[in-house]
């Protein structure tokens, strides 16, 4: 049986609004130990957007902005890349190949169920080579 992303992903998301300061995503950051936020899209007509560490660092505090006065919309990345949570882990891994990235989100319909990162690929490489054994 091949592995689905919906068998590895995890659902712990945190999400903020796109005109929320860059220090409400840094103190969501922080206190939960995560690398990304989700920015939910603005209406109906928008779509889901992603705020990482990296993006603070280097969009904000690298360029000596002040966190209370950046709007999380200024800086996060549109539109995330996602797929659906029944995609088969080799896609995945073939897609963050593909564009270079850490982590992928997982859509169920429109919405945005949860995120994969490469480390939760490799703990699942991992899982699946000790089952054999």
């Amino acid at each position: 049986m091949n592995t689905k992303v919906k068998d590895i992903m995890n659902t712990k998301l945190e999400t903020i609004t796109p005109d929320s300061k860059v220090y409400d995503a840094i103190e969501k950051l922080v206190d939960r130990r995560m690398r990304s936020i989700v920015v939910l899209p603005k209406d109906e007509k928008d779509v889901y957007g992603v705020i990482t560490v990296r993006d603070i660092v280097f969009k904000v505090i690298a360029k000596n902005l002040d966190p209370h006065r950046v709007k999380v919309e200024e800086i996060s990345s549109k539109p995330v890349i996602s797929i659906d949570k029944e995609t088969e882990l080799e896609h995945l891994i073939k897609l963050m190949e593909k564009f270079n990235i850490a982590r992928v989100f997982v859509h169920e319909g429109k919405d945005i169920v949860g995120v994969v990162s490469l480390f939760d690929v490799l703990a699942a490489t991992l899982i699946a080579r000790a089952r054999r054994l």
